[in-house]
């Protein structure tokens, strides 16, 4: 495999430290990104803005995108709110494009819905097609009365109640029926993804439910890496993954998985710790049981990551790989690997700065939230700029050659 149009050098996209600060090896995971010439070309890329706030009454909070294709065209989805992260009355967008270049305007897929005191939180959650039907699904809670303040959410992420997942379908991308409540009691990270079995299996922070129903919509059992205490009253959310912390004694605080199966037949979830490195829980036995996490030599910026595989089998992640500075979350990288352990050629494919032009709360991240899909040739991927505009691009990946 070769990727086409590799880039001149691009001063600080391509340097020896490969814009991170080293670590000690010898975490027991035995995944890295560490290997490798430490050179990153920048890559050529196209690139699209689908939404950036511009008017007075603008919705000035975007975040939690994702990419789906369904009967030729593309779709985008995610969470759009008023000013503020994760605030009471937050919608779910969406978009679609027969090219990839000419997106129609954003229009609500899911608009604000009730809750008992405050309109709820949607947070969009990724798409999963299948036969005639494409599925979105989405998470949804609200605040406790006393985290609330003028109807917006306090500072701070607590007070959360009736978290639960749901899906809205579709046969031709225009008409949706739902929304379907799934009775599962999270917020994941990225919508189903099939294992080699045709299992499919939701990343959540400490939640990876399965089932083997191929819509997506029935049959969903609770894995993950819960303590073994865990009962009915189990969540997975912004704030439980607080809770599971210290509930399980972990050192950091452990969210935001996406894995990947190698030839084995081995679960990979790499997991976010807001730490310099990325963590691993694995499965073998098809997602219904987790190992105990360990930390990896795979660096991280505190930012969501995807995994994915190219067609000749090469494993790639995208996501913004240099611990500092933190929360910057640039550049955006693509990393591939040979064998699933040791990702050791690295690319940019994006290191330009954003400036927020509205204030919000817990807003900022040059490119957060990346999520991916190979069609045609090329790697797509979307992502959010300061948590305010949404863009996607993507790149030709010649998959002929070995």
């Amino acid at each position: 495999m070769a990727i086409q149009r590799r880039a001149k050098s691009m001063g600080r996209n391509e340097q020896e430290s490969v814009g991170r600060r080293p670590l000690k090896a010898g975490s027991a995971s035995g995944v890295t990104n560490l290997a490798g010439s430490g050179r990153r070309p920048r890559l050529e890329t196209e690139r699209i803005c689908l939404y950036r706030p511009e008017h007075a009454g603008d919705w000035t909070y975007c975040h939690h995108p994702h990419l789906g294709r369904f009967k030729g065209r593309w779709y985008a989805m995610w969470s759009n709110a008023p000013a503020h992260e994760d605030d009471a009355g937050q919608r779910v967008m969406i978009a679609a494009s027969d090219d990839f270049r000419t997106w129609s305007p954003p229009r609500p897929l899911v608009d604000s819905m009730p809750g008992k005191h405050a309109p709820a939180v949607l947070t969009a959650a990724g798409f999963h097609e299948h036969g005639e039907t494409l599925v979105a699904y989405f998470g949804k809670y609200e605040y406790e009365p006393d985290q609330l303040e003028n109807g917006s959410r306090k500072p701070g992420d607590r007070g959360h109640t009736g978290t639960g997942l749901y899906a809205m379908v579709t046969s031709d991308g225009v008409e949706w029926r739902g929304p379907i409540d799934l009775r599962l009691p999270l917020v994941p990270n990225h919508g189903p993804q099939r294992t080699t079995s045709g299992r499919l299996i939701l990343s959540g922070n400490v939640l990876f439910p399965f089932t083997d129903d191929p819509a997506g919509l029935s049959g969903w059992r609770l894995a993950g890496i819960c303590p073994e205490t865990a009962d009915e009253t189990v969540r997975d959310d912004s704030e439980a993954i607080h809770i599971w912390k210290k509930s399980a004694g972990w050192p950091v605080l452990l969210c935001e998985g996406s894995f990947y199966q190698t030839k084995d037949g081995v679960l990979h979830m790499l997991l976010r710790s807001n730490t310099e490195r990325l963590w691993v829980t694995r499965s073998e036995d098809d997602g219904e049981s987790w190992s105990a996490p360990k930390p990896t030599d795979f660096t991280d910026n505190a930012s969501k990551f995807h995994f994915g595989r190219l067609p000749d089998g090469r494993y790639y992640y995208v996501g913004c790989p240099d611990p500092e500075p933190r929360w910057i979350r640039n550049p955006l990288v693509l990393s591939l690997s040979g064998d699933g352990a040791v990702f050791d050629r690295h690319y940019v494919l994006g290191d330009d700065r954003y400036a927020i032009r509205y204030p919000g709360m817990c807003k900022g991240g040059d490119y957060g939230y990346p999520h991916t899909r190979f069609e045609d040739g090329y790697l797509h991927v979307i992502y959010s700029a300061g948590k305010e505009s949404i863009y996607v691009l993507r790149t030709a990946v010649d998959h002929k050659e070995g």
